[in-house]
């Protein structure tokens, strides 16, 4: 008498299951703790690091920040499904909360900010003249697409998502004869659209560049200079193509890192590891959508604004964010425990708390009928 019950409940159960995992499965959403979140994108290869001690630890009060804000931000952090909540300020971290067990050496499906890396390691090649310009047309790179209309897509294109290539299909056995086989759907640079063939691209034009895997070019220009942990890329089979658009297995602490090179304009710690401008280049916002820069987001998602007109963001379609507020040196990084933030979630709260308690910060003149910008929450 309960049998069809029980059947009924475990088909439920396996649709609920399925709901949840399709779009990890789909896109590497994953932000979950330890292996947990890279078990399900294999095979791996690892990327290479050195393993330097972790950035230097300062009370928040030497570096002009009231606990109260970061606090704030902190319970703000915990209500919404964080994992972690970490702050630096002049590369001293000067606050850390963590959660479900987490530490700032826990690794975390990087999700979307893993593409960030194949954007520093184009300005890296562009300092060694292994890439001619950012405008430089892929075919140029690509010998398949030497005698093709898509050969004329630009590096700063593939950058900003904005190639027009049609969307790729879900990852097979060889990821790159996939990517070289995707058709125009629109004309390159007018429409942006966020797809992993863009990131995984630029990949491929890269190793063709430097003559160098591009794990191993990732790691012998970054990651290790950096001193960041190893770290794992997905690839579609051992030996193959890198997916470099997410997935990238590492330590959370270590996006701290990549941070400080961004606010530093590709010096780390007074190495200068790519030639200064590249990244206002990366910041520089697309004439297709001017919100984002390249794997950049450069303005709120929602109805609360920025309160620094010069902050900026790794991260977008998961759980982690890494706000970057270079007038004031401060980097932000919150990562999500689950794949996507909930309903509640507001893009600007959690650096608006926190950049109201530094002590040097000039908010912008509110206008009349701005104060929603100025004060979170109103």
């Amino acid at each position: 008498m309960h049998r069809p019950s029980l059947k009924i409940a475990s088909v439920v159960s396996l649709l609920g299951l399925l709901l949840w995992w399709g779009p990890c499965l789909w896109r590497g959403y994953l932000g979950a703790l330890g292996t947990r979140g890279g078990a399900l994108h294999t095979p791996r290869e690892r990327l290479a690091g050195n393993n330097a001690p972790p950035v230097p630890r300062v009370d928040p009060a030497s570096e002009g920040i009231a606990v109260s804000g970061l606090l704030a931000a902190a319970a703000y952090a915990a209500a919404h499904g964080s994992l972690a909540l970490i702050v630096a300020r002049h590369d001293h971290i000067v606050f850390e909360r963590y959660w479900h067990g987490s530490r700032l050496d826990t690794r975390i499906d990087a999700q979307d900010m893993t593409a960030i890396l194949g954007a520093l390691a184009t300005g890296v090649a562009l300092s060694h003249r292994r890439l001619g310009w950012p405008d430089e047309p892929v075919g140029l790179l690509l010998p398949a697409w030497r005698q093709d209309a898509r050969g004329a897509i630009t590096l700063r294109q593939l950058l900003q998502m904005s190639s027009g290539l049609a969307p790729r299909p879900a990852p097979g056995s060889d990821l790159a004869k996939e990517l070289l086989r995707r058709p125009l759907q629109s004309r390159p640079g007018t429409r942006r659209l966020e797809q992993p063939a863009d990131p995984e691209l630029l990949a491929l034009v890269l190793q063709q560049a430097t003559g160098l895997r591009f794990t191993d070019y990732v790691s012998g220009t970054l990651w290790r200079p950096l001193g960041a942990g190893d770290a794992w890329y997905w690839v579609d089979r051992a030996g193959g193509t890198v997916h470099a658009d997410c997935c990238l297995l590492s330590r959370q602490g270590d996006w701290i890192r990549v941070g400080a090179l961004l606010l530093h304009d590709g010096n780390y710690r007074g190495d200068e590891l790519i030639r200064p401008g590249w990244v206002g280049v990366l910041r520089t916002p697309a004439l297709s959508d001017t919100r984002f820069g390249a794997y950049l987001r450069l303005s709120s998602a929602g109805h609360e604004s920025f309160l620094a007109p010069d902050l900026f963001v790794l991260g977008s379609s998961g759980a982690h964010r890494l706000w970057l507020v270079p007038s004031l040196d401060l980097a932000i990084l919150c990562t999500g425990a689950r794949p996507t933030r909930d309903g509640g979630w507001v893009e600007a709260r959690i650096p608006n708390l926190i950049l109201t308690a530094v002590r040097d910060f000039q908010p912008a003149v509110a206008r009349p009928g701005d104060l929603s910008s100025i004060v979170p929450g109103h």
